[in-house]
C-alpha cells in the first residue's frame, strides 16, 4: 500500500500544502471547518509526517546539536540531562557529539550539524576553555554561530560576542577557600587542572586572592596543576605528602581530583578530615557516595543544562537574549572538611 503524503492530504481536503502544515505544526490559525476536515483525514489515514518532510515545511528539524568533550566525566552527562529535560517541553531531540578532547572532532561535528540543519547548537568544553585558542578555531565557531543559534556553556572565546551560559567558577572557588579558612586552615594547597585551560586559571586566581585577602602566604610549591582525572588527584596528592612541609587542607580543581586525593591520603595513613581537609568542585553524583562524603562546590549542572536550552530557544525564536547568563555556585559542606 502506497504511503500517504502531506500532498495527498492537501489534495483530498482541497487546500494548500501550507494549510495542512499549519494544522500539523500549529504555526498559524486555520478556519475551524478547514481544520476539522484536515484532522479527519489525518485520523482516517493515520498520517504521520516524517522528520524530513516536517523540516522542509517548517524550515526546522526539531534537533539541537550538543558538543561535549568527555562523556566519561559525570559532570557533562548531568548538564546534558538538564538540557534534555528542558528540551522535551518544546519537543526537541538531540544530536549528541562526544569529541574526547579533539579539536578536529569538534570541527567535524560542527560541519555535520550544519549539514543536518540542526535548529541550534550547545557547545561545552574543548576549545572554548582554552586560555589562548588559535584564531582559526575561534573563527570557525563564529562562522557557524552566524548561521545557526549557538550557546557556549562554561566557556568563552576571546574577542567574540558569542552567547554564553556559565556558572561563576571564580566565586565558587572563593566559597571553597573561605570555608577552609573559616575552619582555621592557613596552610592550603591546590591540585589538578591543566595550566592552559581557563577553568584552571580562573580557580587559581580565586585561590590566590582568598589567601591574600586574609594575609596568608601563597606557597607556590603547594600549587600542582596536572589534569582533571582521579589519577591526577592521586599523583599530585602524593607529591604534596612527599614534601618536607605539608598543607593541612587541599582545594581541588574538580571532584575527580578530590576523590583521587582522598584515596592517596588514606593510603598514606591519614584520616580525612581529621588530618587533612579536602574540598572538590562540581558536585558530581559520586561526591556524596565516597567515604568520607565530599565537601564541594555545586555548579548546578542540571540547571546549567536547562538554562542553556532556555537561552538557545530564545535565540531560535528570534527573541531578545542576554550575551551572558551566570548561575551562582553553591558550597555543599559534607564530611571531607573539618576544623583544624
Amino acid at each position: 500500500m502506497r504511503q500517504i503524503t502531506i500532498y495527498d492530504i492537501a489534495k483530498e481536503a482541497k487546500v494548500s500544502v501550507a494549510t495542512v502544515s499549519r494544522v500539523l505544526n500549529g504555526t498559524a490559525p486555520v478556519k475551524a471547518s478547514t481544520r476539522a476536515k484536515i484532522e479527519a483525514l489525518i485520523q482516517k489515514y493515520q498520517f504521520q509526517p516524517n522528520a524530513m518532510a516536517r523540516s522542509l515545511l517548517s524550515k526546522e528539524t526539531g534537533i539541537i546539536g550538543v558538543i561535549v568533550p568527555d562523556l566519561t566525566n559525570p559532570f557533562f552527562p548531568e548538564v546534558f540531562a538538564g538540557a534534555e529535560q528542558e528540551a522535551q517541553e518544546s519537543g526537541h531531540t538531540f544530536l549528541l557529539c562526544n569529541t574526547m578532547g579533539s579539536y578536529a572532532k569538534e570541527s567535524e561535528y560542527l560541519n555535520i550539524m550544519q549539514e543536518k540543519r540542526v535548529d541550534g547548537i550547545v557547545f561545552i568544553g574543548g576549545r572554548i576553555n582554552l586560555k589562548d585558542c588559535e584564531p582559526e578555531l575561534v573563527q570557525e565557531v563564529v562562522e557557524h554561530a552566524n548561521k545557526i543559534p549557538l550557546v557556549l556553556v562554561n566557556g568563552n572565546l576571546k574577542n567574540t560576542e558569542l552567547t554564553r551560559v556559565v556558572t561563576d567558577e571564580y566565586t565558587g572557588t572563593l566559597l571553597a577557600m573561605r570555608h577552609l579558612i573559616e575552619l582555621g586552615h592557613t596552610q592550603i594547597g591546590f591540585i589538578g587542572g591543566e595550566s592552559h585551560m581557563t577553568t584552571t586559571s580562573i580557580k587559581l586566581r580565586a585561590f590566590r586572592k582568598a589567601l591574600r585577602d586574609e594575609g596568608i602566604p601563597v606557597r607556590e610549591e603547594w600549587i600542582l596543576p596536572d589534569s582533571f582525572s582521579v589519577d591526577s588527584g592521586r599523583q599530585m596528592m602524593q607529591k604534596l605528602l612527599d614534601m618536607k612541609e605539608q598543607p593541612t587542607a587541599v582545594c581541588c580543581v574538580n571532584d575527580f581530583t578530590a576523590i583521587g586525593a582522598i584515596k592517596t591520603a588514606v593510603e598514606n595513613g591519614l584520616k580525612v578530615p581529621d588530618d587533612i581537609s579536602i574540598v572538590g568542585f562540581d558536585d558530581i553524583p559520586l561526591a556524596h557516595h565516597v567515604i568520607p562524603e565530599l565537601t564541594t562546590v555545586s555548579q548546578q549542572a542540571n540547571e546549567l543544562g536547562r538554562m542553556a536550552i532556555k537561552v538557545l530557544r530564545q535565540m531560535m525564536n528570534k527573541g531578545k537574549t542576554k550575551k551572558l547568563t551566570a548561575l551562582e555556585p553553591q558550597l555543599v559542606v559534607r564530611q571531607s572538611t573539618a576544623r583544624l
